[in-house]
């Protein structure tokens, strides 16, 4: 069973996150720790994610917020080898965040390069974090699937995200897809000429 690598956002994810809960529902999940929370730097962040890819040997990412860019950061780095897919949930735009968090990241500029592993983009109508349509245009951008869900604010808490079931059901649709895609690359012709 493949390991499933939890990115958590600024401030982490904190208790009753869909994201906590997560790390007790689903087996072989574990959380990429990072030193400074309330604080996110990508030179920092970003080995982390690429320490617990090397470690892990390969894994699913389960990423909210600013965790989305974390992943999205990967592309064209060896650790994206290493992803068998990602689930990125509510990405935030940074210009948004910089005005409702004011000096607290320092993650550079949006990842606009298309990701080399499958990935599920979720987002919703009216989340202050990223608007409908920048949630199309990335998604777009890192050739991943989008599936709006509405009215779900930033996909939290304070929005009403618990545990979050679709979650697990997302990440096992992700699963079935990416399984189908290894064995078909891997299957070897009936015969060869």
């Amino acid at each position: 069973m493949s390991e499933v690598l939890i990115l958590p956002g600024l401030f982490g994810s904190g208790e009753g996150h869909w994201q906590e809960h997560w790390l007790q529902d689903q087996p072989g999940s574990r959380r990429v720790a990072q030193d400074d929370w309330d604080h996110p730097d990508l030179d920092s962040w970003l080995p982390r994610l690429e320490g617990a890819l090397e470690e892990a040997g390969e894994a699913y990412l389960v990423a909210h917020s600013l965790g989305c860019l974390l992943a999205a950061r990967l592309a064209g780095r060896s650790a994206a080898r290493r992803v068998k897919g990602a689930l990125l949930v509510a990405p935030c735009d940074l210009a948004a965040t910089e005005i409702l968090h004011p000096g607290h990241i320092a993650f550079g500029s949006m990842p606009t390069a298309p990701l080399p592993f499958p990935s599920i983009v979720v987002g919703s109508m009216n989340d202050v974090y990223m608007t409908v349509d920048r949630l199309a245009l990335f998604g777009r951008l890192w050739n991943a699937e989008t599936r709006n869900i509405g009215l779900a604010g930033h996909i939290n808490i304070a929005s009403g995200f618990g545990r979050w079931r679709t979650g697990y059901r997302l990440l096992d649709a992700l699963k079935t897809r990416t399984g189908h895609r290894r064995r078909s690359i891997s299957a070897r012709p009936a015969f060869a000429m």
